[in-house]
């Protein structure tokens, strides 16, 4: 695990980019989870997620490695894609990102607009990210994982600006993709020395880290189909579930009516959005209410970027 030296370093580094985003205490959230709340809002980064942390310290240490580098190439639902094209652009790179058939229009856009050539390929993240690595053979790019060392480095970072403003949680829920968000906030927490316990949340419908973690072993499915597609991993990253095993807590799992639901109670109660992934935690959270009462809890909103139509689906469901 990376030393607090070395996460510093790191947050530095992000942070000539971007601000510390803010944790907050929203009375609404508190008095419905009966505990006290404090949400990181990883949605109010520039691209709209925790992503781009880890974007900005792998991109610039490859360019540090390797001057001559002229394009880079990653697979993705949406939010790493923009990291990615992000920090290519203001490195002087091109960008180039595959995303699955019946990706999230409004992601490519976005994705688009940062100035990375979109790719469609495949049927799910799976998929996608053959065809990224069969094109960056091809293309003589260089792929960007979506989960390494220097990424969690990066986003330990919001860890860092979260546990040092409220140092005495008893409890913070991460979302999990393919691990980077999670990782980061264990290093973060084992860095600092804190007691806090760190609890993964996954999709019902993508629950390859709460199997892997109950059987103590790598455990892929077949499908993930959900629509926190932040979270639709279907093959866990053995790098990333080895941190996970030994540094989180527990994992759960939670519906898609919990997700819409959370998505729904974080506009109600703090008018901000979420998207699935980013409210996922709240939807855990919920579930283990009971459980919870009374501790102080945090939460990271890990994103807010989701498309127009699930949204209103959302607000309109329950």
């Amino acid at each position: 695990m990376p030393s607090l030296a070395e996460l510093e370093d790191a947050a530095a580094l992000v942070h000539r980019t971007m601000p510390p985003t803010p944790e907050r205490c929203w009375p609404l959230l508190a008095e419905r989870h009966g505990c006290e709340l404090w949400v990181k809002h990883e949605n109010h980064t520039p691209i709209g997620s925790f992503k781009l942390r880890g974007g900005l310290v792998y991109m610039a240490e490859i360019k540090r490695r390797d001057a001559a580098l002229e394009g880079v190439i990653a697979a993705t639902r949406g939010n790493h894609g923009q990291s990615v094209a992000f920090a290519a652009r203001a490195l002087g790179m091109t960008a180039t990102v595959v995303a699955p058939h019946g990706n999230s229009v409004e992601k490519n856009n976005a994705m688009r607009a940062l100035g990375a050539e979109i790719v469609e390929a495949g049927h799910d993240f799976g998929a996608a990210f053959e065809q990224a690595t069969a094109l960056a053979e091809q293309r003589g790019l260089h792929m960007v994982p979506s989960f390494d060392p220097l990424l969690v480095k990066g986003v330990a970072s919001y860890g860092l600006e979260l546990m040092r403003a409220v140092p005495d949680l008893d409890t913070i829920y991460v979302p999990i993709g393919l691990g980077s968000g999670i990782c980061g906030t264990i290093a973060a927490r084992d860095a600092l020395g804190l007691a806090t316990k760190v609890v993964g949340v996954v999709a019902e419908q993508a629950a390859a880290y709460a199997l892997s973690f109950e059987a103590g072993r790598s455990i892929s499915t077949n499908a993930a189909d959900t629509l926190a597609d932040g979270m639709a991993v279907r093959v866990p990253d053995a790098g990333a579930l080895d941190i996970i095993m030994t540094g989180a807590e527990r994992v759960v799992s939670v519906s898609e009516d919990e997700i819409l639901a959370a998505m729904r109670h974080y506009f109600s109660d703090t008018h901000n959005i979420a998207e699935g992934a980013g409210a996922a935690a709240l939807a855990a959270l919920l579930k283990e209410r009971d459980r919870m009462q009374g501790m102080k809890v945090g939460l990271i909103l890990s994103g807010g970027n989701l498309d127009r139509d699930l949204y209103l689906r959302a607000l309109d469901s329950g």
